[in-house]
Parts: C-alpha cells; sequence; structure tokens
C-alpha cells in the first residue's frame, strides 16, 4: 500500500497545533523552587536600625546638608515648629547631624515631614532650602 503523502499534507496544513502548558509550568515552576531554594537571602542585623537613617559614624561625604525629596510636600515641622518656608521643589535640606542623631517622620500622603533634632541642636540649623 502506497503512502498518501499530499493527503498527509493536507490534513498537516488544516489541523491548528497546540500546544500543552501543563508540562511548561511544570516546568517552570521547578526552576523557580530550585532558584529559591539555592539564592542566599541576608536578614538584618540584629543591632542595625531598621529605620532607613544612617548608622552613627558611617560616612556621609563631604556636605553639611542633605536633599530630601518627597511628591506633594506641603509641611515640614521641626521641634513642633513650621519651617515649611524652606520648601523648594517639593524637597527640603536636612543637616547632616539631624539625619545621623535626631529622628525624621515622612509621611508622603500629606504631604509632611516630621523632624525631631538631636539634644542641645539649634532649630535654626536643623533644616535650610534646597540650592
Amino acid at each position: 500500500m502506497p503512502i498518501d503523502v499530499e493527503r498527509y499534507k493536507r490534513r498537516i496544513k488544516g489541523a491548528n497545533p497546540r500546544f500543552n502548558l501543563v508540562p511548561f509550568i511544570d516546568v517552570l515552576f521547578t526552576l523557580l523552587i530550585f532558584l529559591v531554594v539555592t539564592s542566599s537571602f541576608h536578614g538584618t542585623n540584629e543591632g542595625a536600625s531598621s529605620s532607613g537613617k544612617p548608622e552613627q559614624g558611617e560616612s556621609l561625604g563631604p556636605s553639611e546638608y542633605y536633599l530630601i525629596p518627597v511628591a506633594g510636600l506641603k509641611k515640614v515641622m521641626v521641634n513642633g515648629i513650621d519651617k515649611s518656608e524652606y520648601i523648594k521643589n517639593s524637597a527640603i535640606a536636612v543637616h547632616t547631624r539631624v539625619i545621623d542623631e535626631g529622628e525624621i517622620i515622612i509621611k508622603p500622603r500629606n504631604g509632611l515631614i516630621i523632624i525631631q533634632t538631636p539634644p542641645g541642636f539649634p532649630v535654626d540649623k536643623a533644616v535650610r532650602s534646597p540650592t
């Protein structure tokens, strides 16, 4: 019995090829599990601060003030005193000692920054207008 090649070609052209996703998903999840298991994750040190502030003693560079941009910044409070006049382009410059030793709370939804200076630090030097 001869093989009808033309009929076979017509049948293949008319068929819709299907891609079985089940084995593909199995292989994909296997690779994902392998990558997660073999990755190394580093947790925070127990002594490290989780506030995001730099540790005291870290080099902060040569600048005396650092820029803190907050989208929609409208108000800056330093030790309960309104210092919003120093806001320029939704940013404020904060003294490095305040960043190191003080406390900064940023509330982006309210457009507010609350700053608590270290003891004995003058409120007038805590913030200034960005240049």
